[in-house]
């Protein structure tokens, strides 16, 4: 298979793999050559892949896409970052708290905007 992860600015990775290992909202999945395509949300975590010399690597990826089809698998993310598993697991606990932050700063920019539209309808109603 080729394995193609790509950045926003770059490509990250454009390899042939044997297997690639990846975790999904509904938890972790490997996928093989014959595997069928399919699509599929990425959440951050550690991404994992077989190179055609038998040699297992590891990568910790933000969240992303990863898409299979045919004899490729696309895979595009924000982060990715290569090293030993345990600095891998620090880069992962990282991105989580990025996702984790962004959704706060969502949340409060909805709330400010419901707090502005319940203020405008009264003023509305009573105007």
């Amino acid at each position: 298979m080729r394995l193609r992860i790509s950045l926003p600015s770059r490509i990250f990775l454009d390899a042939d793999v044997q297997k690639v290992v990846a975790e999904s909202p509904a938890g972790s999945f490997g996928l093989l050559p014959r595997h069928i395509d399919m699509a599929t949300a990425l959440v951050p975590g550690i991404l994992a892949y077989t190179d055609e010399a038998g040699r297992e690597q590891h990568l910790a990826v933000s969240e992303g896409i990863l898409v299979k089809k045919a004899d490729e698998v696309l895979v595009s993310v924000r982060t990715a970052v290569s090293g030993q598993l345990g600095e891998l697991r620090d880069e992962v606990r990282r991105f989580t708290q990025e996702l984790g932050e962004r959704e706060q700063t969502t949340r409060t920019a909805v709330a400010h905007m419901e707090a502005d539209f319940v203020r405008r309808f009264l003023e509305f109603q009573h105007g």
